[in-house]
C-alpha cells in the first residue's frame, strides 16, 4: 500500500490539519517530515494529524510525530493526533505516545485539549 499526506481544511482550534493514509514507515516518513516542515516554515505552530486512514506506522513514523511535536513546541505550539484505529492506535498506546501527544480518539478538536 502507498502512503499519502494531504492538507485538509479544519475549522476548529486554529490548527493546520494533515490527513495521513496508507503505511508510514522508513520509506515514507520523509514525506510526512517534509509536510510538517512546510507547515512550520509557513508559521503554523499547531498541527493536527488525522490518522483515520493510516493502516501502519513503524518506529520511524512515531519518531516523525515526536519530532513534529518538538518542533511545534519550540515555537510555542503543538502537534496532536486524532483518528487512529487498529494497530496504529495500539502502537500509540503501547509506546506511551498516546499520552505524550495527548491523543484522544473521540475528539477531533485539538482546542478541547490542553496545549501545555
Amino acid at each position: 500500500m502507498t502512503f499519502s499526506v494531504s492538507y485538509v481544511e479544519f475549522d476548529g482550534g486554529g490548527a493546520a490539519c494533515l490527513r495521513l493514509a496508507g503505511e508510514l514507515d522508513l520509506g515514507t516518513a520523509p514525506e510526512l517530515t517534509a509536510a510538517i516542515d512546510r507547515l512550520t516554515a509557513a508559521g503554523e505552530t499547531r498541527v493536527l494529524l488525522d490518522l483515520t486512514d493510516l493502516t501502519f506506522c513503524d518506529s520511524t513514523g512515531m519518531a516523525v510525530f515526536v519530532r513534529g511535536d518538538n518542533q511545534a513546541a519550540a515555537d510555542g505550539g503543538w502537534l496532536r493526533l486524532t483518528g487512529a484505529n487498529g494497530r496504529v492506535e495500539r502502537v500509540l498506546r503501547v509506546t506511551g505516545l498516546a499520552d505524550v501527544l495527548r491523543y484522544e480518539p473521540e475528539s477531533v478538536d485539538p482546542a478541547s485539549r490542553s496545549a501545555s
